[in-house]
């Protein structure tokens, strides 16, 4: 008799996850916080990565939200024993601030998950993508923002995008696992609670079932347009310092977005805001003879006979210009 139908589903995603990253044989570890989804994630990556030899590992981050935070990341790290992870780690982090209490959360987690240096399995599932989905598209800055997560992101897998949270629960049920209730998932203070608990389930009312899985449907799709595009731009993005604009003069606006943005980075310049990239991009399409765009970090970008320049010298504010001219 095969296992339960919800730890079957979990375990095939887990290992075609596996299968499918870059080095499928190099070691992984499991961010586990003891909730449904993580444990039912670590339980099949156990179950997996021991049938193809590949080495495992799980870690707990430890927020320091709560009274109870050491003792459920102590908790969790003693499930990990009993599921054969070695090593198995705690890690503790300190929260900011800066964006609101999920997101230095969620910031101070990953600058964690980075000193692992290895692969990280992610336990968000299917209704995870639906909730971000719905807040890219309340958020409005365009496709990207509504493209989801990605099953594959570099270091980062999430073997559960296509699974639905009740199956999580399901499996750890039927392998006699009991999940930790996280407070915050009821704390309608924050803004994926209400979606969860309020507007999805709204959604699903007035739309008669199914909007979970179009919108994880509609960031699949939109990440497959969104990597083309990218590809189209890489072709056209040069290296160095010059980008001569008669190369690029007649790309779609699409294209010539991610061609700024990616020569700007490429030759160690910010990240552009949408505000800076149209002013870029009017130096290709409606040069005028603007002067120099200034951009943050001291860099700066100007367009010199029919190329564009991007240079690094500090850039005066006003305080110093006026200093000057008064000297």
């Amino acid at each position: 008799m095969g296992p339960h139908p919800a730890v079957a589903e979990i375990r095939r995603a887990v290992r075609k996850v596996l299968r499918t990253r870059s080095q499928p044989r190099a070691a992984v570890y499991v961010a586990c916080s003891g909730g449904a989804d993580s444990l039912a994630l670590a339980a099949a990556t156990a179950f997996e990565a021991r049938r193809v030899d590949v080495p495992y590992g799980l870690v707990s981050i430890d927020h320091g939200l709560h009274d109870r935070s050491a003792a459920q990341a102590a908790r969790v790290a003693s499930l990990g024993f009993e599921l054969g992870f070695d090593p198995v780690q705690v890690l503790p982090v300190v929260v900011g601030r800066q964006g609101g209490p999920e997101a230095a959360a969620r910031s101070a987690r990953y600058d964690a998950l980075r000193t692992l240096d290895t692969d990280v399995l992610l336990g968000h599932t299917l209704d995870d993508q639906a909730e971000t989905v719905l807040l890219g598209l309340g958020r409005g800055s365009g496709p990207r923002s509504i493209a989801g997560m990605s099953e594959i992101d570099g270091r980062w897998l999430r073997p559960l995008l296509g699974v639905r949270r009740a199956t999580t629960r399901a499996a750890c049920a039927a392998l006699g696992l009991v999940p930790w209730e996280d407070p915050a998932n009821d704390d309608d203070r924050y803004q994926r609670v209400r979606l969860r608990h309020e507007v999805l389930p709204l959604l699903e009312d007035v739309l008669q079932g199914g909007v979970a899985e179009a919108l994880a449907r509609t960031a699949s799709l939109v990440q497959a347009d969104l990597t083309a595009l990218d590809e189209l731009a890489a072709a056209h993005t040069p290296l160095g310092a010059g980008l001569e604009v008669k190369l690029v003069a007649e790309l779609p606006e699409a294209l010539l977005i991610r061609v700024l943005r990616a020569w700007v980075s490429g030759a160690g310049g910010p990240a552009l805001t949408s505000e800076r990239t149209r002013a870029l991009a009017a130096l290709v399409t409606d040069w005028r003879g603007q002067d120099r765009i200034e951009l943050t970090g001291g860099y700066a970008v100007r367009r010199r006979s029919g190329t564009l320049e991007i240079e690094a010298e500090p850039v005066e504010g006003n305080s110093d210009r006026r200093r000057r001219a008064e000297e």
